[in-house]
Order: C-alpha cells, then sequence, then structure tokens
C-alpha cells in the first residue's frame, strides 16, 4: 500500500476544484430539456416494448415524426409522449360507474357463496 502525502493548502485547493466540477455538471444536467433529447430505435422499441416492425409501421403511417441520420432513425422524447398521448383511451363515466357496479355485484356474490358453504342448513 503507497501512502501519499499533501500539504492541506494543495488538498484543499483539490477538493474545491472537484466541488467546482460537480457544481457545473449539476448546472448542465438542469439545463438539459430531456423531452429534446434524440434516442435510436432500438432505445424507442425497448421503452415503448414494441418490436422494429411495428415502429417501422408508426413511421409509415405517420404517427410518430423521425429524423434519418445514415441509415439510422432518430426520435425526440416529447414525439413519444405526444404517441402515447394520442392513444390514451378515455372511459366515459357510465363505464366507470359500470365497471364500479359489477365489482360490488361480483363481491357480493363471492361473499353470499362463502356464507353458504359455511351454513349446513342450506
Amino acid at each position: 500500500m503507497n501512502v501519499i502525502t499533501i500539504e492541506s493548502e494543495a488538498y484543499q485547493a483539490l477538493l474545491d476544484k472537484i466541488d467546482s466540477l460537480s457544481q457545473t455538471m449539476l448546472e448542465q444536467h438542469k439545463a438539459i430539456n430531456f423531452d429534446e433529447a434524440w434516442v435510436d430505435s432500438g432505445d424507442i422499441c425497448s421503452i415503448l416494448k414494441i418490436s422494429p416492425r411495428t415502429l417501422q409501421r408508426l413511421r409509415s403511417k405517420g404517427e410518430i415524426t423521425y429524423s434519418f441520420i445514415g441509415k439510422k432513425a432518430y426520435y425526440t422524447l416529447s414525439e413519444v409522449s405526444r404517441l402515447l398521448e394520442s392513444r390514451i383511451v378515455r372511459s366515459h363515466i357510465q363505464t366507470i360507474d359500470g365497471l364500479s357496479k359489477l365489482y360490488t355485484d361480483r363481491l357480493n356474490g363471492i361473499r353470499e357463496r362463502k356464507n353458504n358453504r359455511g351454513n349446513p342448513n342450506q
């Protein structure tokens, strides 16, 4: 094991430089707009859990915008978010009420069956 000794002033200067670099990196990280970050097809397929062919179909139908650099397609994360937002299926309040009633009825039926099993007179 090697022991290296340095003067306290040199050590403090080194710590100051590390703090300065750390602060600069944090400021740059905050300045990055991740919605405008570009990702490639492989990343998009992984994020959306789709095949490359499905992604190709989305491009062909004009459902997602992209840019080619060489032979590789790139997409912005904001474009992926827009695609997902456009495909949200919104429910009507009647559908939610119906689902709630169905759930309640099913729970009541389960409770009744359990109660009937425990009662030998039925």
